[in-house]
């Protein structure tokens, strides 16, 4: 059993949607993975990749950093298989683990988390140029506005746009907050990126 996909399979992994197992499947998968059951661990791998990747995502790593802490936390996995105390929770401690050695790195190398630059134009393949202008600028002021949330604000919203889609349990223990402020925290960071939108006056912008 292999703690570790090779390049390949960790590309096709991230882009892989997986079907939300169910509590009982979850516990299931863990126990038969902790009995050295290949299949199992593949598809744990398959489950909850893309949730490590949304993590290391937040945290702005290097390519080669975010690559040591998937590793990292797949291995403390492997190491505690047979010790979790609720193995339906698989994917809360994997967050949880991930969360920590994304900032233990963060905090060794002494960085600064880089915040905003993500939102990326689109572009039509022919279009007018008025609408290139428009395009731009809704773009523009999306990402200003976003730049301008706090920056748990902005981890918190990466996540919940993440695919495949987390769950609430998930981005509690990536954040390290109650489950219960999950999404009332949600609704305020909504609210203050509604705000900063109105400041630059281009509410009526984005709705075009």
């Amino acid at each position: 059993m292999s703690p570790e996909p090779n390049k390949s399979d960790t590309t096709r992994t991230e882009l892989r949607s997986p079907r939300r197992l169910s509590d009982g499947e979850i516990t299931k998968l863990v126990l038969a993975a902790g009995a050295r059951d290949n299949a199992s661990w593949d598809a744990l791998v398959d489950q909850f990749s893309g949730l490590i990747w949304a993590i290391v995502r937040t945290h702005r790593l290097g390519d080669a950093d975010a690559a040591d802490v998937v590793q990292f936390t797949w291995l403390r996995l492997v190491e505690r298989l047979d010790r979790l105390h609720n193995p339906a929770r698989v994917g809360g401690w994997l967050a949880t683990t991930a969360r920590r050695e994304c900032l233990r790195i963060l905090n060794a190398n002494k960085r600064q988390v880089l915040i905003g630059d993500d939102v990326v134009e689109q572009e039509s393949l022919a279009p007018l140029p008025g609408e290139v202008l428009v395009q731009t600028e809704r773009n523009e002021a999306i990402r200003r506005a976003f730049s301008s949330l706090r920056e748990s604000d902005q981890m918190l919203l990466r996540l919940l746009t993440a695919e495949p889609s987390l769950r609430y349990d998930e981005i509690s223990a990536a954040l390290g907050i109650p489950i219960g402020s999950v999404g009332p925290t949600r609704q305020r960071a909504l609210e203050r990126l509604k705000r900063a939108l109105e400041r630059q006056g281009v509410m009526t912008l984005l709705a075009e």
